[in-house]
């Protein structure tokens, strides 16, 4: 393999077009909502009245509810980008959550909570999937590493503001400026036009958007589970690392008390960094396998050193989840993956589906993790549902095929 600029002869003015920046802007709000209530999970339901041992059950269990929205919505908006467009998904998602999230702000009881987040859920699982798809059939082959990494790093930076959003105001105000930055994207999407490959096909008699066509031919399926099996350790490292990163600074006896908040802060700036070095990586390498496993590889090293690694203190507690949070800044890599291996027919319902479902692991890794530390602890839970969860990821990584440079005007049959 000889590294090489894929770019020496192609203008990079295509990613500073409207479809990319709109894209980039809504992955923005998306981080924001999505990850606000782990950032005001502490506060808000103590707020709400809850004790410190509801607010760890109680408040995994309303994640988890989000994280069922997710799911829900990753299968029915990929759905509908296939069949009604991939326009059709960024308007219809961002009505919706955007609503929920104005609505948590007035929320008086958990329960209540629980429901507008399943809500938010499913309506943040549209967004990044539709613009993925979306960015990666309109740029050249030669680009879209570099616009899947522009998508995410602006995006990812949403969780950053999101952080210092909740430092500046109540919990309550921080959901309706996350409600309100979401009804304003909409005016920037009136004028972006829907992806001409889907145009070509809508015209066609091929069917569109079956997402039980993704488990009809085993080499499809097996593409699909690939998919979500790279993207495993992401969510691990954002769902229980970072999110309960309080409960693992109790574990390692740090000299403070660390704030999850912060920890998700910290995760997400490595995140933002770790994206656009990927995306580029992957372009030099003309590789997404490579660029992918590297990044995994060091996300591993970093999990070894926040679990085992004798942290003593609180701020190098910070700087191991910022070091996590680059190494799964692979997030776009793994979407533009899926769009790339999939045909134009199918490409919205595998992308949206996986971006969520990888989301949604938390389904199952929290409830693990929760059992698990009442056994063997805190630090012995993690380090299972790690080993898990990387077990998944490099295996479907070493087994899938090269995706760079392929040609994506065609359709599944």
């Amino acid at each position: 393999m000889q590294p090489v600029s894929a770019v020496s002869s192609t203008s990079l003015r295509p990613l500073f077009t409207l479809p990319v920046i709109v894209a980039a802007l809504g992955y923005f709000v998306d981080v924001y909502d999505l990850l606000l209530f782990n950032i005001v999970r502490v506060p808000s339901l103590k707020d709400l009245g809850l004790s410190e041992a509801d607010i760890s059950l109680i408040g995994g269990r309303i994640l988890n509810f989000q994280q069922a929205g997710l799911l829900a919505g990753g299968i029915l908006w990929g759905i509908l980008g296939d069949k009604r467009g991939r326009l059709s998904v960024l308007f219809g998602s961002i009505i919706t959550y955007s609503l929920a999230n104005i609505a948590c702000g007035f929320v008086q009881n958990a329960n209540l909570y629980a429901g507008l987040r399943f809500i938010a859920g499913f309506g943040l699982a549209g967004e990044l999937g539709a613009g993925i798809t979306l960015v990666s059939e309109i740029l050249p082959k030669e680009l879209r590493g570099y616009g899947s990494s522009l998508v995410a790093s602006v995006g990812l930076f949403g969780a950053v503001v999101a952080y210092f959003t909740v430092t500046l105001f109540d919990w309550r105000t921080t959901y309706f400026i996350g409600g309100g930055l979401g009804l304003g994207l909409l005016a920037l999407r009136v004028s972006v036009l829907e992806s001409g490959m889907f145009r070509r096909v809508q015209g066609t008699n091929v069917a569109m958007g079956n997402f039980w066509a993704l488990f009809q031919k085993r080499d499809r399926l097996m593409r699909y589970l690939r998919c979500m099996g790279i993207s495993v350790p992401t969510y691990l490292v954002i769902g229980i690392l970072a999110t309960f990163g309080n409960e693992f600074g109790n574990a390692l006896n740090l000299n403070e008390a660390v704030q999850p908040g912060r920890c998700v802060m910290y995760t997400y700036i490595g995140t933002v960094a770790g994206d656009l070095f990927s995306g580029i990586l992957s372009q030099y390498l003309r590789s997404r396998r490579w660029a992918i496993g590297l990044m995994m590889g060091m996300t591993f090293v970093f999990v070894f050193i926040y679990l085992y690694g004798g942290l003593k203190n609180a701020s190098t507690f910070y700087f191991v989840c910022m070091g996590m949070g680059f190494g799964i800044g692979y997030i776009a890599m793994f979407l533009t993956i899926t769009a790339e291996s999939f045909g134009t027919n199918l490409r919205a319902t595998a992308t949206t589906s996986v971006a969520n479902n990888v989301r949604a692991t938390t389904l199952l890794t929290i409830p693990a993790f929760q059992t698990l530390k009442l056994t063997v602890g805190v630090l012995g839970a993690g380090a299972i549902v790690a080993l898990v969860c990387f077990g998944l990821g490099f295996w479907s990584l070493a087994t899938m095929e090269e995706t760079f440079g392929k040609e994506l005007d065609y359709a599944e049959l």
